[in-house]
């Protein structure tokens, strides 16, 4: 278990340009820094086999695994699966053994690698169901990525209690051994090794930054991909006045609807919609990765206007082309 000077020093801000500052994510604050500089396998060797090529394994060296399902969710996207992305910060921690790390997540993932200043890692293997890529690590550190989406070679695995029987079979097949302990992530984070003393300082590699997998393509997620796409000016905040039109345009199409009247009030209209959270759609448009739960939203697609694209989530979508709402929480 850290001691909480430790746990208190893992909190920390890297920005980059190329990222509003808006979506900065807490990570754990290495010192930037290489590993040794002594000659190994490069990255990307023995690739289209699920191989390392030709990396010599010392005699003595620890096999880990870590991961989760998914990881601590990130507002930039990584690839174009429509989930949101996750961040795991993996911490290696073995002073007498050298490491290989075999990384799983389920979710499109970003592992950010630090390890104790005398900890050696060998080599990493990184899988998942969507794109997982690895931030930190010296590009000397073999590295093979094998997920469902990129159809890698060694196919594709996430690590939790519930599939640890994956994990030995690749181990032997990669190291020629079983795999020794494996870490299961929490809250994004994964100790990977012994625990940590207070004194231990942790390094990393700057030649590989977590914003550098930023996919530029894709919208922000969440509620910060709305907000940009208000700023970029493909949306708008709906006003009452949007919902009234709805309910108008409805009432226009269906004149005299097979219901009887209300003593005193009439033939009833139909309900406005929800103006929770709600835009209305301006020009071609992405469903940013995330809108669930508390970040479900409602959107309005005026005629002209092409519907938008992607995975709207738990959101509602009133198309006044057909006059429909499509979401689980239409009216």
């Amino acid at each position: 278990m850290m001691s909480r000077r430790i746990a208190l020093t893992l909190v920390g801000l890297l920005l980059a340009p190329s990222i509003p500052v808006a979506i900065a994510e807490e990570l754990i604050p290495f010192e930037l820094r290489g590993q040794s500089k002594e000659k190994q396998v490069p990255q990307g060797s023995g690739a289209g086999t699920c191989s390392f090529g030709e990396l010599k394994l010392p005699q003595e060296f620890m096999i880990y695994a870590a991961g989760s399902y998914t990881g601590r969710e990130i507002h930039f996207q990584i690839d174009q699966s429509g989930h949101q992305a996750t961040r795991i910060d993996v911490v290696a921690n073995s002073i007498s053994r050298p490491v290989v790390l075999l990384l799983g997540a389920y979710e499109p993932t970003i592992w950010n690698i630090g390890w104790s200043s005398e900890t050696k890692i060998l080599a990493v293997l990184a899988s998942g169901y969507h794109r997982q890529v690895v931030a930190g690590l010296p590009k000397n550190v073999p590295l093979l990525i094998s997920s469902y989406d990129n159809k890698g070679p060694c196919g594709y695995f996430y690590v939790s209690e519930e599939t640890l029987g994956s994990l030995n079979p690749i181990s032997r097949r990669l190291f020629g051994r079983p795999v020794d302990q494996v870490f299961l992530a929490k809250s994004g984070q994964a100790i990977v090794g012994n625990p940590l003393g207070k004194d231990i300082k942790l390094v990393t590699s700057p030649e590989t930054p977590p914003e550098s997998f930023l996919d530029k393509s894709a919208p922000l997620a969440g509620s910060l991909g709305l907000e940009d796409a208000v700023t970029r000016g493909l949306l708008r905040r709906a006003t009452s006045a949007d919902a009234e039109a709805w309910v108008n345009a409805l009432s226009e199409a269906n004149p005299t609807p097979d219901i009887p009247p209300i003593a005193g009030k009439g033939t009833p209209r139909p309900r406005q919609p929800s103006l929770h959270n709600a835009f209305v759609v301006l020009k071609e448009f992405v469903y940013p990765a995330g809108l669930y739960g508390g970040n479900l939203a409602t959107f309005y697609v005026p005629k002209g206007v092409p519907m938008p694209m992607g995975d709207p989530g738990h959101s509602s979508v009133y198309d006044f082309k057909t006059l429909r709402c499509k979401g689980a929480i239409c009216r």
